[in-house]
């Protein structure tokens, strides 16, 4: 690249970074979660403060689920798996102790508690695409540290009443940077939800899981033979929605399913779930 381009694009983003800081100091706005002025030239509505409060995932997760609350253990987890499961047969949590899953693990960002559960709502109700492109970027981090390799990304799907009904996925705002930061392919075409969620705010945890048998499938057309697809969701509290979305590309010929979140849900797994109220 030459000097004057290098030159031209460190101006404009100068230029960029310039006038977001003009617009924050002409017309000042808080904090939306905690009602501080923001004073940076983020577009991000959140102060530094908050996203610095965000907890993030303690060291030793689930190699499996990723969860951060039990401890793991090591040697066989129960039945042989299906032949789109994968195994936990390494190490795991008690949560994952007897269950296999047809995705290979799921890492998260953070967990899912204090500010973030309001962040996360912000991003489920009010179509913050900025506060999308930070937690993107905080995936792609985790996405890197942990060497998670894909060939494809693609987001967990609502059902089209619901994304009628709400004019976004948030799923998909995060995913569609997340793809550009890592530089794969982004494929939300793949994957389609064929029966809505229940109606019932919070399942229990039997429920969670009969709530999305069969509920996923991938589109008629798609090629998905042997790619190793990267899964991205908002929060995974018991992992349902995960494996039924890794199921449906599996059976459809996928060669492996990895899944990336921005919160993992701290709590044991027999209570109620309400993490995504798709």
């Amino acid at each position: 690249m030459s000097e004057g381009s290098h030159f031209g694009k460190a101006l404009g983003s100068w230029l960029w970074a310039a006038s977001d800081a003009i617009v924050s100091v002409f017309y000042p706005a808080g904090c939306q979660l905690c009602d501080q002025l923001l004073t940076s030239a983020s577009r991000v509505p959140i102060c530094e403060q908050c996203l610095a409060s965000f907890p993030a995932l303690p060291n030793g997760v689930c190699e499996i689920c990723g969860s951060p609350v039990a401890a793991p253990f090591s040697g066989d987890v129960g039945q042989p798996p299906e032949p789109e499961a994968s195994s936990a047969v390494a190490r795991g949590c008690l949560a994952c102790q007897g269950r296999t899953y047809a995705f290979e693990q799921v890492r998260s960002y953070a967990a899912y508690d204090g500010a973030l559960i309001r962040a996360i709502v912000m991003l489920k109700f009010e179509r913050i695409e900025p506060l999308a492109e930070w937690f993107a970027k905080q995936l792609a981090t985790v996405a890197k540290r942990e060497g998670l390799t894909a060939d494809v990304v693609v987001p967990v799907p609502l059902h089209r009443q619901r994304e009628r009904e709400r004019g976004y996925n948030q799923a998909d705002l995060v995913a569609r940077p997340l793809a550009r930061r890592l530089g794969l392919p982004y494929r939300a075409v793949l994957l389609v939800r064929t029966k809505p969620r229940p109606d019932k705010h919070i399942l229990s945890l039997s429920e969670r899981w009969e709530s999305v048998r069969g509920a996923f499938a991938t589109r008629s057309g798609s090629q998905v033979d042997n790619l190793r697809v990267l899964l991205i969701d908002d929060v995974m509290t018991t992992g349902a929605t995960l494996d039924a979305c890794a199921k449906a590309l599996r059976r459809a010929g996928a060669k492996s399913v990895m899944g990336l979140t921005v919160a993992h849900a701290v709590r044991h797994p027999a209570e109620g779930s309400d993490d995504d109220l798709q």
